[in-house]
This record gives structure tokens, sequence and C-alpha cells, in this order.
């Protein structure tokens, strides 16, 4: 009965992955396999937490040196669709200046996927809002210094 059972546990995987590999596409398929950049950060100098129409919230994480985003990172409390557009969000931000985060807009982070659900690329516009909001954060912070 193991073996049966196994069968078909891993039939049904390969399914799930062929499905969302085709939803996806092949990048947003791979970050939602592998996040990069997930998890919160103690030190950061910007922070931003939003939540969106769909009830998920994230948080976009950013570390500035000379002023460029040194290091970035991201949570959801999300679905899978959340994981992707955070963890490529994050990526985006890296190395950018504060004007440059300005680009990073949720048409922005849907053409680099290429392929996203229609009924989840609300996500990608969360991830960008909370990346403003933590750009927001920091230029508060900056004008507080002077």
């Amino acid at each position: 009965m193991g073996d049966k059972l196994d069968d078909f546990v891993n039939k049904l995987q390969d399914q799930i992955f062929e499905e969302t590999r085709t939803a996806y596409g092949e990048l947003g398929f791979r970050r939602w396999r592998e996040p990069k950049y997930q998890g919160a950060m103690d030190d950061a100098d910007a922070h931003g937490r939003m939540t969106g129409t769909c009830g998920d919230t994230m948080q976009i994480f950013l570390k500035f040196e000379k002023g460029r985003v040194k290091e970035a990172s991201f949570l959801t409390d999300g679905c899978g669709s959340s994981t992707v557009c955070g963890s490529l969000a994050a990526e985006l931000a890296l190395n950018k200046t504060p004007e440059e985060l300005t680009d990073i807009t949720g048409e922005h982070i849907l053409s680099i996927l290429g392929v996203f659900p229609e009924e989840d690329q609300h996500c990608a516009f969360l991830a960008s809002s909370t990346v403003q909001e933590a750009l927001d954060d920091y230029m508060k912070k900056q004008a507080v210094r002077k």
C-alpha cells in the first residue's frame, strides 16, 4: 500500500508543480518554490507594512549604505503569489537609490514575471506599495536626522 500512496503523492505533486509553473511562469515558479530575501531584518533603516484588499499583509525591510539599498528582505502572511511578488520586490530594491525605488511598481513586477494569474496580480501592487511605504519611512527618518 505504501508504494501506491507514494506514487499518488508524487503524481499529485508533479501536477501541482506543472500547474503552478504554467500559471506563474518559470521565474515565478522558482520564487514560489524557493523565495529569495525572505525574513525580517532587525537592524533595518526602513520598514514598510501594508495589508492588501485580499487581506494579505506584506512587510519590506531595507538597509542602506552610501545612499543605496545594501540589503532588502520581505515577509508576508499571504499566499504563494504574495511570496513571489514580495521576493521579487525585495530583489528589485537592491542597489537602488531612494529615487530609483520609486520605479518599482506593480506593472514593473508583473512585466518581469511575464506570466502571472490575473486574479493574483494585485499581489504585485501590494509588494510595490510596501516598497514605497518603506521608502517613505526611510525619507521621514532622514528628514529628522537633518
